[in-house]
């Protein structure tokens, strides 16, 4: 592997499900903002050269943050939905002297999977290798899945969903910098819907490498997500 690797957080997000005045991502799990555990961890992992963060206008949290890193650490302009954040990091990391437009890569992190393993990290970049499709951390479905009826008050099932062949998409979510940027820009042009960054991918043609990851790497998007990832940093550690 011859590229450098890009970290991006896209944290400009509010999290209205959490029923709290503070941003999701600077909540505190064992004394530490939720942020801060997730930006540290990819900092500090050896395959990545330094991060883009992009954050809401007018930020108050973020200077409070330690970062445990002398890696680079730039910011960009949150924008209205996660993949303008991202691609508004992109175009930032275009203006930095260090970074290779054209080979380097980028890995796209949710700012609220503060419990990344560095294994995972590892085996993202390895499993993926050079290979232009990318990759995503990402866990087979296990449960019986249900389509609810569209509509329907109370919620009623239509139909089961075959989950054989199904995996939950989880994050980081690992690409090529220069081909993400054109899948993104394409997709904002044509108005299509773009839920993470393999999607964007996938409408541009290609076909994303799905990479096990762990199931302690939840997404915090309710209160009882911050207990349970509290007792996941615990056992990490």
């Amino acid at each position: 592997m011859k590229h450098a690797i890009w970290a991006i957080v896209p944290a400009a997000g509010i999290g209205k499900r959490m029923q709290s005045d503070v941003p999701k991502q600077y909540l505190s799990i064992n004394g530490r903002a939720v942020l801060e555990y997730t930006v540290n961890t990819l900092l500090h992992n050896n395959n990545i050269t330094g991060l883009v963060i992009a954050l809401q206008q007018g930020d108050t949290y973020w200077p409070n943050i330690r970062i445990d890193s002398e890696k680079p650490v730039l910011v960009a302009p949150g924008g209205k939905e996660r993949s303008d954040s991202v691609l508004n990091a992109l175009t930032e990391l275009t203006r930095y002297e260090h970074f290779d437009a054209d080979n380097d890569w980028v890995m796209v992190h949710d700012a609220v999977r503060c419990c990344l393993r560095q294994g995972d990290i590892d085996r993202l970049v390895s499993q993926v290798a050079d290979d232009d499709n990318g990759g995503l951390l990402a866990l087979p479905v296990r449960d019986t899945m249900k389509r609810q009826a569209a509509g329907s008050t109370p919620s009623a099932v239509s139909a089961t969903v075959d989950r054989e062949n199904l995996w939950h998409a989880l994050t980081p979510q690992y690409f090529p910098a220069k081909s993400l940027k054109k899948a993104l820009e394409t997709a904002s042009i044509n108005g299509q819907s773009i839920t993470d960054e393999s999607s964007a991918m996938e409408l541009a043609g290609f076909s994303p490498i799905l990479v096990q990851g762990h199931e302690d790497n939840i997404k915090i998007t309710r209160p009882d997500d911050l207990r349970l990832a509290g007792l996941y940093l615990r056992t990490q550690q």
